[in-house]
């Protein structure tokens, strides 16, 4: 058992929390906020739609292909170098996307955020790993989980009214500028105060690795982010079939380097665990849900319902209320309930997709809404913060940026394949026929429930494997 280092100063390391959160809000709402603002963005730069969708997804195809990359990197020269180096990069590669005069340039300044988002992301879990033990550590993780978590959504709201404003003149621009002062005050804050985290040294960096994952990642993702708008043809299937086969050779490759005493590009040992596994699952099961239903929603908001983008985005607030108020109070309930707490969450959120597709299909009341969207919140918190709590409590700080890795990449995964399916259930009956769309809800919702009832079957697997292990070592 690894011993874990005594914590630095309370207000120091809140301070740090501080800092790595903010930074990391920026990394999670750029994506959110951009899609708010393509049709205005297609408009100013006369962009094409290959464009506009490259534009939207070059930032995620990036960052999934690196992510893992950037938590080794942060292992072998330290987490704060590494958050500094992704936090300048990102900074400067959201100045060019803000001042990008044509869409060539600003799809290379957003896959140059991709790059650098996934340099600083892996960053921040492993860094409150360092800051914080105990039950603080355990708070401090409910504010990541719910930064991580929510971020899209704020980033929905943030783009409708950032963009609907037309600040300075500069419409979708300030979307992207706003994050230059923010990022050089949190490099600067930065510097003196986030802990240097382990510095191993110079150490050889699995290539192979890397450029496995990276072709396994492109396979993946490019047909998920592509694929329903082309039509799902061949291409994006045998890519799919590709990805499979090279998570498999990752897989293989990352073992037989093990074996040899190499240094791997993913430490497979963070998923050994008992519960690990199910728990990951069960997290990506979950922003798959929240994937889902903000896409189905926000369009037959917009397009049978005619609400505003800022309408739109104003609706959704309360899943951040409640998400908020589950993740800033579970910790205070008793131990004996947390593990426990991500099974009753699941289902609650499953109860509440049901009750959305319901409430679609009556004509959207607005307070039966509200208080479904503030229980879908809640129900999420309660099984992504307290998951992502108990896994990180389980590998400790010896694996907790392969965790934040894991995590990071699974939930963006999910996100995407939640787009890219339910998404496509969902306008396989959608039309500006409100009746029809409320059909679509519905049929995408209904997948949404299963699954996350799948989750809680998950997340119950977690409880009871962590909890026997946990026996086990009071006994011997």
């Amino acid at each position: 058992m690894s011993v874990e280092k005594p914590p630095v100063p309370v207000r120091r390391a809140w301070t740090a929390l501080v800092i790595l959160l903010v930074a990391q809000a920026m990394a999670v709402m750029d994506n959110s906020i951009v899609a708010v603002a393509t049709k205005t963005i297609r408009d100013d730069l006369n962009a094409s739609g290959a464009s506009i969708q490259l534009i939207l997804s070059g930032y995620t195809l990036a960052f999934a292909v690196l992510v893992v990359t950037g938590a080794r990197l942060g292992d072998d020269h330290g987490q704060r170098k590494m958050f500094l180096i992704g936090l300048a990069g990102f900074t400067i590669a959201s100045l060019l996307c803000g001042v990008a005069p044509t869409a060539p340039i600003l799809i290379a300044a957003r896959l140059l955020q991709g790059v650098f988002g996934a340099m600083m992301v892996p960053q921040v879990l492993s860094s409150i790993q360092l800051l914080f033990t105990g039950d603080t550590r355990s708070r401090a993780i409910g504010y990541y989980s719910m930064v991580l978590a929510l971020g899209v959504a704020a980033g929905q709201i943030l783009g409708g009214l950032v963009v609907g404003a037309d600040l300075f003149g500069q419409s979708w621009r300030v979307a992207f500028l706003i994050n230059v002062p923010i990022g050089i005050v949190l490099f600067f804050a930065a510097r003196p105060i986030l802990p240097k985290g382990e510095n191993k040294g110079p150490q050889r960096l699995d290539l192979v690795g890397v450029v496995v994952l990276a072709v396994t990642m492109i396979a993946l993702v490019t047909p998920l982010v592509f694929g329903r708008g082309a039509g799902w043809p061949a291409w994006t299937w045998a890519l799919l079939a590709t990805s499979l086969a090279g998570f498999v050779a990752f897989v293989l490759f990352e073992k037989r380097l093990i074996a040899r005493k190499g240094r791997p590009l993913l430490d497979l040992d963070a998923v050994r665990p008992p519960g690990v596994r199910p728990g990951l699952l069960a997290c990506c099961l979950l922003n798959f849900a929240f994937a889902a239903i903000l896409f189905t929603l926000t369009l037959h908001l917009q397009t049978a319902l005619h609400y505003t983008p800022i309408q739109a985005g104003l609706m959704f607030v309360p899943m951040p209320v409640g998400f908020a108020s589950v993740s800033l109070t579970w910790t205070k309930l008793p131990k004996s309930f947390h593990r426990v707490l991500p099974v009753v969450g699941m289902i609650c959120y499953a109860g509440a997709a049901g009750g959305l597709a319901l409430t679609a299909r009556a004509g959207w009341p607005l307070v039966p809404a509200i208080l479904l969207l503030a229980l879908a919140g809640a129900g999420m918190a309660a099984g992504f913060s307290t998951l992502v709590a108990q896994m990180a409590e389980t590998v400790g700080p010896t694996h907790a940026s392969a965790i934040s890795a894991l995590v990071s990449t699974g939930t963006l995964l999910f996100s995407v394949l939640s787009v890219a399916g339910a998404g496509s259930i969902y306008l396989a009956f959608a039309e500006d026929d409100v009746s029809r769309s409320a059909q679509g809800v519905g049929a995408a919702l209904g997948l949404v429930g299963v699954l996350l009832l799948a989750g809680a079957g998950c997340a119950a697997r977690t409880w009871y494997v962590s909890a026997r292990a946990a026996r086990v070592a009071q006994e011997a």
